[in-house]
């Protein structure tokens, strides 16, 4: 069967790359193509467009770029329509991801949603286009099979792929040796992001912090596609070490983190390192986000628990200062730490239902062939 993939994001390229390693077992004759990035390019994919192309962080990113998202827009239908595929596999990247899925019924093109959209967090009403507009569901979230149970429809809850990358990895003996870190020091990572205004918004109050504490030894989980000079506040510390695409190697190492609000929090949980979680957004996109948001965490690991788990320094709150006092919690031996780690085992647990990949492989494949 032909499958044709869309991601806007990291996170979407690493897991789309698994989803299609575990279609290829269920469906030898596969073929696939879409929109995407190197993982999905090593699993086969014929990419026709990078993610990157799409990266765009916010309400107003959005605006400034609509002619760009446009254009991509009206050229991922033509290649859909002239690649015919049996099925249309998006991942998460509402805002695109969604018209796609409209333009798609009205083609009559089948089309599998994995990695939903976070309609439960904002504008809930969306989950009625959702419906309309997509033939089956794969969530990776547990409370989004109740959640969509209020417009009833049942959906597939399929486990977290986070999860499954995490348990599949395997690191790398000589991490220390490589990057100069052989050290007393304790390790405390630093994951500003992948977007260039997380990074522009995140590093100087990292940098402020790591001058505040150079009893730790501070590394970036930094990303070679961006601009090197947006890490400069961070480079003029010499005591700052960057790693790149060596994230889960980092946190295999680091006694606690600092961490950009969006998938990496997860991640950073999964690898039971207690954290802060940190977001900053423009003011008037803040605004509108304020008006907008409707749920009481911004951290995934909190709505997973439904409860706070990780402390979240949103705005105003995120200053050098704040950070500082919740970093000595994490380092150190406390009551604070301990807590976190214990919330983290129950986070795990919840989400730990074998392979959302190898899941959602069989389960998508058995509808097609239906």
């Amino acid at each position: 069967m032909r499958y044709y993939l869309i991601v806007g994001e990291r996170s979407g390229d690493l897991h789309g790359s698994n989803l299609v390693k575990a279609l290829r077992q269920h469906d030898s004759q596969a073929s696939f193509r879409g929109f995407g990035g190197n993982y999905m390019k090593e699993a086969g994919v014929e990419v026709v467009v990078d993610y990157n192309q799409l990266a765009f962080m916010g309400f107003l990113a959005v605006i400034a770029n609509f002619r760009t998202i446009s254009r991509l827009l009206k050229y991922c239908k033509q290649d859909i329509l002239a690649f015919k595929p049996d099925v249309i596999i998006l991942i998460d990247y509402a805002g695109f991801n969604m018209r796609i899925a409209r333009f798609a019924k009205e083609k009559n093109l089948k089309v599998f949603y994995y990695i939903s959209p976070k309609v439960w967090a904002w504008n809930t009403g969306r989950a009625w286009k959702l419906k309309a507009n997509v033939d089956h569901l794969f969530s990776i979230l547990p409370f989004e099979k109740e959640f969509f149970k209020k417009f009833d429809w049942d959906v597939d809850y399929v486990g977290n792929p986070v999860l499954d990358a995490i348990k599949a990895f395997e690191s790398d003996p000589e991490f220390l040796k490589k990057n100069d870190l052989l050290t007393d020091k304790k390790i405390v990572a630093l994951l500003p992001g992948s977007r260039s205004m997380e990074l522009k918004r995140m590093i100087p109050v990292m940098a402020e912090l790591v001058r505040m504490n150079p009893d730790y030894q501070f590394v970036v989980a930094a990303v070679k596609t961006l601009d090197g000079q947006l890490y400069a506040p961070l480079r003029e510390n010499p005591s700052v070490k960057f790693v790149y695409e060596s994230t889960y190697d980092l946190l295999t190492h680091a006694r606690s983190a600092i961490v950009t609000s969006g998938t990496a929090t997860l991640e950073t949980g999964l690898f039971k390192v207690p954290q802060a979680v940190i977001y900053k957004a423009g003011l008037l996109e803040y605004w509108l986000l304020k008006q907008l948001v409707k749920i009481p965490f911004i951290s995934l690991s909190n709505l997973i628990a439904n409860r706070l788990v990780i402390k979240e320094f949103i705005q105003h709150e995120m200053t050098a200062t704040n950070l500082n006092a919740e970093l000595k919690q994490l380092v150190e031996d406390t009551p604070t730490r301990k807590k976190m780690l214990n919330d983290y085992d129950d986070v795990y647990q919840m989400l730990d239902t074998g392979s959302a990949s190898e899941n959602a492989a069989r389960l998508m494949v058995g509808y097609l062939k239906k």
